[in-house]
């Protein structure tokens, strides 16, 4: 079962890299006009590959393979949608042995970046990853807080005490290339 996540956390990252590139230069991967319908903005709706005879797409690997089966939100700081408010992409391959470690190792990462939580005059902001994904990561405010507080380092760790409510969400659709650090 843990080569099967590391697979399909590695080939999501994979395929978003590939379409990306195809692609590039864009400004955001929602310039990436590739998904089927009239609203659908980005490639995560287009299939990308076909495995086993069946056409699969990022929504596919994400929705409905990672999520229900596996039912760990750090999956979230795994895959990687090349937007700069999404985790970082990991500059190591996942595999059985090492998957663990690195969802540990990514979900720290991203919550201590103000991209996944800051605090402001008293206000914690959180990455709207949170939001959309809050039955992943706790339905409540406070369940969400309990997590952040998980992998927070003693700076935020600190700052998030007394906090009981989030204040407002944040997301950066901008492309996660060089030019924009």
């Amino acid at each position: 079962m843990d080569e099967q996540k590391a697979f399909w956390i590695n080939l999501y990252n994979a395929l978003t890299v590939k379409v990306v590139l195809a692609a590039y230069p864009v400004k955001s991967t929602r310039d990436i006009a590739v998904s089927p319908g009239l609203f659908a903005r980005g490639p995560r709706g287009k299939k990308l590959i076909e495995i086993e005879g069946k056409a699969v797409g990022l929504n596919d690997i994400k929705h409905r393979i990672l999520r229900p089966i596996w039912r760990d939100p750090r999956l979230h700081y795994a895959l990687n949608c090349a937007a700069i408010g999404c985790p970082n992409l990991r500059n190591e391959v996942f595999t059985s042995s090492n998957t663990e470690s690195l969802l540990e190792a990514a979900a720290r990462d991203y919550v201590n970046n103000p991209r996944g939580a800051n605090i402001f005059d008293k206000t914690l902001t959180v990455s709207s990853i949170y939001v959309w994904f809050a039955e992943d990561f706790g339905k409540s405010d406070a369940v969400i807080i309990t997590h952040l507080r998980r992998y927070a380092e003693a700076e935020l760790l600190e700052k998030l005490a007394g906090i009981d409510a989030i204040g407002g969400m944040a997301y950066n659709w901008g492309l996660n290339d060089a030019p924009n650090f």
